[in-house]
């Protein structure tokens, strides 16, 4: 049984829900299988998943909901896999049986049929066990630049629009259709921005101004994501602390939260691999609407393999409790931003084929070290004058599966201490 958060600020405010009411989820939200541009049979990725002790899963293909007849060429099934070895095929056959494979011939070619959702769904989901949410990256741009975000608990297709006037329009209109969608079914879903630094696509300001969703992913683990940034761009730990300080300061508007995912394409023992980041949910029941209102609430945290027994904010105290390994060391940074802090800005040339030519560099007030702090038992008095404050916490232990050089596992708490 996983250990009990007491409780979690959300949205501001203080939930004192009973403790015994409440459970951890572990789930990921940003997964691809052959529907898209994944290498890999949905059925076996969430089998992988649930095996390796995943309470939820939302397989998020390209622009399309498993959910329609699709056929695909098996020389195009086994083109995918990078990895020498059995062929996915085979695999596929000896995890679940000849009779559950569905082929044809076609124009001299063999096809395998691609299993919709609702047919593999019920070997896998279980009650309190293991859920299955559906969900789609919805695959916009804005020319060359992706702007991608992830729709979770949809329920019907989402046809991105692309080529607005701007980045932040582009993601406006996308997230006001799963919006539309949402309020319409009375179905609760959200959505969260991906890897804005892929491709260099978008900036913390995009962030900041777009108030249609307040979620990110602080972590993705797809290698080519950019995470640490470079000379003229900053890293993600920045950009959350950026877009989360003007979105307070200047749009007084609620923080993003931070989700952590794996982006996992490769199933084969390749680069962009799953089981690298997640998000643990607070929730009542392992039930897709409470997960999605759980998170809505603030009642969750990202994580690369730290796990948190206690997260709370009760009494103007920050206690974080973590839930150690032996011979493994925690550091826990408080970072945020003061209020009165320092607005200047400068503006730096970045690369030939940027999204921008221009970025801003911001002073090093924004996303400031607040305190840091040793060992397992964490509490941290907030002074009252922070606009908001968050936690990283930092192991010594490396990443079992690193996305990035230098990586060891991590969590993070959502932003805390903001007023509306």
């Amino acid at each position: 049984m996983r250990p009990t958060v007491l409780c979690l600020l959300a949205f501001g405010l203080i939930q004192n829900a009973p403790a015994q009411e409440l459970k951890w989820f572990k789930g990921n939200t940003h997964t691809h299988s052959l529907w898209s541009d994944g290498n890999d049979f949905p059925e076996m990725i969430t089998d992988w998943y649930k095996q390796k002790g995943y309470d939820f899963l939302a397989i998020s293909d390209h622009n399309v909901l498993q959910a329609k007849e699709v056929w695909m060429g098996v020389p195009a099934v086994e083109k995918r896999r990078k990895a020498l070895g059995k062929t996915t095929m085979d695999k596929y056959r000896a995890r679940f049986g000849d009779e559950w494979v569905t082929t044809r011939e076609k124009d001299g070619v063999t096809e395998v049929r691609l299993k919709k959702l609702e047919e593999y769904r019920p070997k896998f989901e279980e009650p309190e066990k293991f859920l299955i949410v559906q969900a789609e990256e919805i695959s916009a741009g804005l020319g060359k630049a992706p702007v991608h975000m992830n729709a979770v608990n949809l329920r019907e297709e989402i046809k991105p629009i692309k080529d607005l006037g701007s980045i932040q329009e582009v993601l406006r209109a996308n997230f006001k259709m799963v919006n539309e969608q949402s309020a319409r079914l009375g179905v609760p879903m959200f959505t969260h921005i991906n890897h804005p630094n892929f491709r260099w696509a978008f900036t913390a300001e995009d962030m900041a101004a777009v108030l249609e969703e307040n979620f990110w992913e602080i972590y993705n683990g797809h290698p080519g994501i950019n995470w640490l940034g470079d000379e003229t761009r900053v890293g993600h730990e920045n950009l959350w602390d950026i877009a989360n300080t003007l979105r307070i300061a200047q749009f007084k508007a609620a923080p993003l939260y931070g989700v952590g995912t794996d982006d996992s394409h490769h199933y084969h023992g390749e680069e962009s691999s799953p089981g690298r980041g997640w998000v643990m949910v607070r929730a009542a029941k392992l039930d897709a609407d409470e997960i999605v209102k759980a998170m809505k609430a603030g009642d969750f945290y990202a994580s690369s393999g730290v796990t948190l027994d206690e997260v709370s904010f009760t009494d103007g105290m920050l206690r974080l409790r973590i839930h150690a390994e032996p011979g493994v060391k925690y550091t826990t940074e408080i970072r945020g931003t003061l209020q009165g802090y320092d607005t200047a800005t400068r503006e730096v040339q970045t690369p030939a084929g940027d999204t921008y030519p221009t970025r801003k560099l911001y002073s090093d007030d924004v996303g400031k070290s607040l305190a840091t702090l040793e060992g397992a038992e964490i509490t941290w008095k907030p002074t009252g004058k922070e606009l908001y404050f968050r936690a990283s916490i930092v192991s010594s232990k490396p990443h079992p599966n690193p996305s990035f050089e230098g990586q060891t596992e991590t969590a993070w708490t959502q932003p805390m201490g903001w007023k509306k």
